[in-house]
């Protein structure tokens, strides 16, 4: 292994849960699969190995603890519709129709999860979502989405200022645009509630197993951690950019970072001076804009979360000062939207993994003799790495389905300019977008 997960700060919904002891790998093992990495890709190849095989010895290797990586840091948006985030206003450039049909899929095996496990309903909350407007661009932004939705024959609803205004407490926005398909996670609750429910049904899913080896031996795989081995007939490799950390579309993924704050629990006369609904999810409608939730007890407490910033690290790590930076810049874009809670200070702050290609391909398909990968989501990690982890599970099994059809007749990541210039270039375009986003 090239590099191991290193994130910066805590995992902010993970600590509005219960601490849990965690469930280790110690001494060797033997599977029928190995699933390496439990986000929401791996669990759900885990899930969907069970349906196709009830009987197969599965185990999951998570390198830190459940809900601490990446798939415990997104802002839990389980998006239905096209999100193209190299687009202005999210319209895709292919077939929208066959991603959103997909996406769906995604979610409705999420939701039989939710069913089946017990997971609380706060967890998988299907609101739907906002995209927020503060200027004039923005809201012609919204405009050219909603018609390109309703080509596609899928609601929406324009909002005005003083309905934005109900629903967020704050003046901030001019207007926005609702869609009704998108589910409102918890993510942190999500995926541990996926891990306790496969752990239910037989699968091991074991934490603070980082993978430091992957080799062939006799046929099979052994990967080796810190404190144990597995060696499994297949394995499915569920990592997302990390994929590179194993040799692969090396110089071809492009190693993202965004950033997250969280509030502290909001008190009864804060949430008064607040108002608005007590629960909401809000994109900008430009995609370098920022996101922010309020969350109510239903998810962990009355909360509000801004994210916002992007920075390329092909080492991918991210430095104390990538942190600081982004904090400042989004206490500032809370303090513009809430100049009622203006000052406020943040309880939680960190960063998050994502991966990208040029091309806006996933990497979902066969890598070698018993080897898989579900891998490579493009910034959509809830529905695509739902999707990727249930198609890597399909062609490890030997089936074939709409989803395996989709991601394997993509083309391979398109290369990456050389460093330095890829770095260079792509964190000085970024922070143009962010500087032309504005108010958004």
């Amino acid at each position: 292994m090239r590099q191991l997960p290193a994130l910066r700060g805590p995992a902010g919904w993970n600590r509005l849960l219960p601490a849990e002891p965690p469930v280790t790998l110690y001494g060797a093992r033997t599977a029928d699969v190995l699933i390496v990495g439990a986000g929401f890709a791996g669990l759900s190849a885990a899930r969907r190995m069970r349906q196709l095989e009830p009987s197969a010895r599965i185990v999951v290797l998570e390198a830190g603890k459940l809900a601490d990586s990446s798939a415990g840091r997104n802002s839990g948006f389980m998006i239905d519709l096209p999100h193209d985030l190299a687009s202005d206003d999210y319209a895709g450039s292919g077939d929208d129709r066959t991603m959103i049909d997909l996406n769906r899929r995604a979610i409705g095996f999420a939701g039989e999860a939710v069913a089946d496990y017990g997971i609380s309903p706060g967890f998988f909350d299907r609101a739907g979502k906002i995209n927020g407007a503060a200027s004039e661009t923005a809201a012609a932004h919204n405009q050219s989405y909603a018609r390109h939705l309703e080509s596609l024959g899928e609601r929406s609803e324009l909002l005005d200022a003083r309905q934005m205004r109900e629903i967020t407490g704050s003046s901030h926005y001019l207007g926005g645009l609702y869609t009704p398909g998108t589910v409102m996670l918890q993510p942190a609750g999500y995926i541990r509630g996926l891990a306790t429910g496969l752990r239910r049904d037989g699968v091991e899913v074991l934490e603070n197993a980082p993978v430091t080896e992957l080799e062939r031996v006799s046929g099979d795989w052994r990967a080796s951690t810190a404190s144990g081995t597995v060696t499994a007939g297949r394995v499915i490799l569920t990592v997302n950019g990390h994929l590179e950390s194993f040799g692969f579309e090396t110089g071809r993924l492009m190693q993202v970072f965004l950033f997250a704050v969280m509030t502290p629990e909001l008190d009864n006369e804060t949430i008064s001076r607040l108002g608005g609904h007590p629960r909401w999810g809000i994109t900008p409608s430009d995609p370098m804009g920022t996101t922010i939730r309020r969350i109510d007890a239903g998810q962990g407490g009355n909360r509000i979360v801004t994210r916002t910033c992007a920075a390329l690290r092909p080492g991918m790590k991210v430095g104390d000062a990538d942190l600081a930076r982004a904090a400042r810049v989004m206490q500032d874009k809370f303090d513009q939207r809430f100049p009622q809670l203006a000052g406020m200070e943040m309880e939680h702050a960190w960063s998050g993994h994502l991966c990208l290609t040029m091309n806006g391909v996933s990497v979902m398909r066969q890598l070698d003799d018993g080897l898989f990968s579900g891998c490579v989501q493009n910034g959509l990690g809830t529905a695509r790495g739902t999707l990727t982890g249930m198609g890597a599970a399909e062609l490890a099994s030997g089936n074939s389905s709409a989803i395996t059809a989709h991601f394997t007749g993509e083309a391979r990541p398109s290369r990456l300019p050389p460093r330095p210039f890829r770095e260079i270039g792509a964190n000085a375009w970024m922070r143009w977008k962010e500087y032309r986003a504005a108010k958004e």
